[in-house]
């Protein structure tokens, strides 16, 4: 098992290396940023000084090089634009964005897992139609359109929740529904469709025959055989919702990582954009990890195989 996660460890630290490297140069194909920093008017002498300042004249590899030993000693630079140590203003975001991701997984969760065994349950009736609905709607809808639908009827027409900001736990209620309702679509899905192939199986069959009823053959036997595609589930949704939260904190107004992507973007500062990208990839990473790790807790036959 242990050889079987430093393995994993490993392709995890390649991962990361070829997202960075791909990001750095693509970065930097977009244009250069000098032009956004000058005042207008300036002269090409002055733009000169300030681009062999800021190091962007040398060669591509000279500049990657000295960004990969920056980052090997912890230092993730300075923003070109806010002229503020780049981790510092990663860090003033992250827990904002936290907070939106950790109320999204609780909408997901919430709904979407026992949404997904209720279908499972009670195949064919009018509940598993009723919410085979609601899942469809939550996966088709995109996110912006159902944030904005929600700060109408909620926001504008009842007031009864704040239309952007940072206010409390009001303000976190609808851009985690509008973020979660995808996930909450994912978890239904395959908690279903995982349900469904354990109560086929013959230990069902079995355990119902000694008089246990399906709620509690569903509890006691099925749950713990069924959690292992939905664990890979959540893995990948955790990062889902950190990509998805630049659309919903930009409708919301949301002051988290996913809207200082789009600003930093915008004014080509590269260094916050490579800052944001490696944060990301390492919450996947460790992510999908940790889900390793909770299969062979979950299903001892995995931790054999290894």
């Amino acid at each position: 098992m242990l050889r079987h996660i430093a393995g994993r460890v490993g392709q995890a630290i390649v991962t990361t290396f070829g997202v960075l490297t791909l990001v750095f140069f693509l970065m930097r194909l977009s244009g250069d940023p000098t032009l956004l920093l000058v005042p207008q008017g300036a002269s090409a002498h002055q733009i000169a000084i300030l681009r062999h300042q800021l190091g962007f004249d040398r060669p591509l590899i000279v500049q990657y090089v000295a960004y990969l030993r920056q980052l090997l000693q912890g230092n993730l630079g300075m923003s070109l634009v806010q002229r503020m140590p780049v981790a510092s203003i990663l860090g003033s975001r992250i827990p904002y964005t936290t907070e939106l991701a950790a109320g999204s997984l609780v909408v997901a969760v919430g709904i979407g897992i026992p949404a997904g065994v209720a279908m499972a349950v009670w195949r064919g009736s009018l509940l598993e139609r009723s919410l085979a609905a609601l899942v469809f709607a939550g996966q088709s809808m995109p996110t912006f359109w159902s944030g904005i639908l929600m700060i109408l009827l909620f926001g504008v027409v009842l007031g009864w929740l704040p239309t952007s900001g940072v206010a409390g736990l009001p303000s976190l209620i609808m851009p985690s529904i509008a973020l979660g309702a995808l996930s909450m679509a994912s978890f239904a899905r395959m908690t279903r469709i995982a349900v469904l192939d354990e109560l086929s199986r013959d230990y069902v069959a079995a355990a119902r025959a000694r008089g246990l009823s399906l709620g509690a053959a569903v509890v006691r036997h099925v749950a713990r055989n069924a959690a292992i595609p939905v664990v890979t589930v959540a893995a990948l949704e955790i990062g889902n919702l950190l990509a998805g939260a630049v659309i919903v904190e930009t409708v919301f107004a949301w002051p988290g990582i996913g809207q200082l992507a789009i600003q930093a973007i915008a004014a080509r500062d590269f260094l916050v954009v490579q800052a944001i990208v490696l944060f990301v990839s390492f919450v996947f990473i460790v992510m999908n990890l940790l889900a390793d790790v909770v299969y062979a807790v979950i299903d001892p036959r995995i931790r054999l195989s290894s």
